[in-house]
């Protein structure tokens, strides 16, 4: 029987807990941890995922800003509001939701913002830091993964990994991460030769390329845990992931559903990291609060 990795139920664990935190850093330490979101124009899916990163934020207690800003602000103004953002001690953690409009330059934006308010962990001195095995902000995806996993207690050392999807985002920080949990890692991408004979190899396959149903039953070896990074809707709104769900649950040993498996992770992780940078700017022990599993 496969064991489902419910990141929606693992979640809720956590956010119980950090619902108890910051109840504790209310009285104790009259401090608020504090989010800000900042849009840039319309983007449908980028308005559904910071809408539920508000609704998760403010039910466990933070205070929530979400600025939405025009698809025509200058790359300067937006640095500018990145900089005040930086600068206001209420601030403890910031986003800038991606994607960007085409005129605006991510990198340097991303740059812009202060690392220690950086709960995406995607400035260059974290991504530096992680490299080093001495991270202290992580992106959020990649964390929730490990969370995930050593929740379900499943061991990483010795095992091989082979990880489809190459980006800053995800591909690449979490093989940092398994590699330094003593995995063996293989990256594999568009240019990758022969896809299957690779997955068909690992104890751990994680698919995170925004390709319906790249994973099938015929590249996964029996018993492999099978972790799914992708959200794509079809044409009736379905949302599926990369993995072809039904027929790979029929030989893997653990996998991710679509919809919630690492979705909610990534959101636990974001908040979690918000909380460690108030209690870091504040000076607060965060091991002196309530403990977390």
């Amino acid at each position: 029987m496969v064991e489902i990795l419910s990141g929606l139920k693992r979640s809720k664990v956590l956010l119980a807990q950090y619902k108890q935190q910051v109840a504790q850093m209310k009285e104790q330490y009259h401090v608020v941890p504090k989010l800000v979101v900042i849009t840039v124009g319309e983007d449908a899916a980028s308005m559904v995922y910071v809408g539920q990163k508000e609704k998760k934020a403010r039910a466990i207690g933070f205070d929530f800003e979400w600025l939405t800003l025009p698809e025509t602000i200058t790359q300067q103004e937006l640095l500018s509001t990145i900089e005040q953002l930086n600068e206001d001690s209420r601030v403890n953690g910031m986003i800038l939701q991606l994607p960007l409009p085409t005129h605006l330059q991510e990198r340097l934006l991303l740059e812009t913002i202060a690392p220690h308010k950086d709960v995406d962990g995607f400035h260059p001195i974290n991504m530096g830091k992680l490299m080093a095995n001495q991270a202290t902000l992580l992106p959020c995806t990649p964390k929730g993964i490990m969370d995930l996993l050593a929740a379900h207690h499943i061991e990483l050392s010795g095992k091989h990994v082979v990880i489809v999807g190459r980006s800053l985002i995800v591909g690449l920080p979490l093989q940092q991460l398994m590699t330094h949990a003593n995995a063996t890692v293989t990256i594999c991408h568009s240019r990758t030769k022969d896809l299957a004979s690779l997955t068909k190899q690992a104890d751990i396959i994680v698919s995170a390329v925004g390709q319906p149903g790249l994973i099938s039953k015929a590249m996964v070896k029996s018993g492999a845990v099978v972790i799914d990074v992708g959200i794509n809707r079809q044409a009736n709104g379905k949302l599926v992931g990369d993995v072809q769900y039904d027929e790979v649950s029929e030989i893997a040993g653990a996998i991710t559903p679509v919809p919630g498996g690492v979705g909610p992770m990534t959101v636990a992780m974001l908040l979690q990291q918000t909380l460690q940078c108030t209690c870091e700017q504040h000076h607060i022990n965060m091991d002196a609060l309530i403990n977390q599993n």
